[in-house]
């Protein structure tokens, strides 16, 4: 007996950002698979497809947005219940990997729960995992499994290409740590768009007693009468960069912009960017930005044909790093 050889590539969404998972569906010509997700009276999720997933190349898509936990737990089970029902590989596609600030133990008794994070996945079954801009490119070092790595450098900066001129642009990073991001931005400027600009940082000081609490201290480097864009994975509550904004015009910056991968906006992110001088700040939809966090300074470009044509070129064995020249290694 002779079987013929052909793969079948379904793709299922989680509850977390149902409108980038649609979105990455209709970039690749397909529709979502059919499951069923809902949660008992005790809060547990259940999981069930509603289609057979015998031998097919399922992408599993969450967001981990609030509440994380859940979302989290919900992506878990549903590559449990796609292991159990025989599917023949399991890509995990997280655009906002969980937990990936804590990514090593900065004080005594800390968790690395980025690592942890990577256990749950290689233990729930996915056996391969996709992600867009982590936080710090060793996180892929806590994979057994193969990791691809996304980056939207390359829309966000093209964004960027029809809003500053050259000769007057700084790329700036939001602290010592960012420079190597900073300094990408600043190649891919030069490279694609013609734009030289040159890379500052801000010096700040995180407090030990409270999260997501940052002082600016300095800036660092020649910010005078220059387009400054700070350059970020994620834009949590704000701190950093409206802190930021304020100490890069008392240095003489002519205008502010900012960028980001990842809009986690907390509070009170949203009230201290409307308040701030920041320009623009520019996203994409890695996570869902609900009603309430819309803003006049808000652009959000979308990373649903970024994700799509990763997924293709996974399934069809070809290079990731190609679509993005490279720039995808932190």
């Amino acid at each position: 007996m002779q079987l013929p050889t052909h793969k079948r590539l379904m793709l299922f969404s989680g509850t977390a950002n149902l409108a980038l998972a649609q979105e990455v569906a209709q970039c690749l010509g397909m529709k979502l698979g059919n499951v069923e997700i809902s949660t008992f009276a005790s809060s547990e999720t259940y999981v069930r497809f509603g289609e057979s997933v015998r031998g097919i190349d399922a992408f599993v898509i969450q967001s981990m947005y609030a509440p994380v936990d859940q979302n989290v737990m919900e992506q878990m089970i549903m590559i449990d219940a796609l292991k159990r029902g025989s599917a023949k590989r399991i890509t995990a596609v997280s655009p906002f990997y969980p937990y990936s600030r804590q990514d090593r133990k900065a004080r005594g008794r800390e968790p690395i729960t980025a690592k942890l994070m990577a256990d749950f996945y290689e233990a729930a079954g996915a056996d391969r995992v996709m992600a867009v801009d982590l936080h710090t490119g060793q996180i892929q070092g806590f994979f057994d499994v193969p990791f691809d790595h996304l980056t939207a450098l390359p829309m966000l900066a093209e964004h960027f290409s029809d809003v500053v001129d050259d000769n007057e642009v700084m790329i700036i990073s939001p602290d010592a740590g960012g420079g190597g991001w900073a300094d990408k931005w600043s190649d891919h400027m030069a490279e694609f768009h013609g734009i030289a600009s040159q890379v500052g940082f801000l010096h700040k000081k995180r407090r030990k007693d409270a999260r997501n609490v940052t002082e600016t201290l300095a800036v660092v480097g020649d910010v005078k009468n220059k387009v400054c864009i700070v350059v970020d994975d994620m834009i949590d509550t704000g701190g950093t960069l409206t802190s930021g904004v304020e100490a890069l015009l008392a240095s003489g910056a002519k205008e502010v912009y900012a960028a980001a991968t990842h809009a986690v906006l907390s509070e009170p992110a949203v009230d201290s960017i409307k308040n701030s001088q920041l320009q623009q700040l520019v996203v994409t939809n890695t996570l869902p930005i609900d009603d309430d966090k819309q803003m006049d300074k808000l652009v959000v470009l979308s990373i649903a044909p970024t994700i799509a044509s990763t997924i293709k070129a996974v399934f069809e064995e070809g290079s990731v790093s190609e679509l993005f020249h490279g720039e995808n290694q932190p």
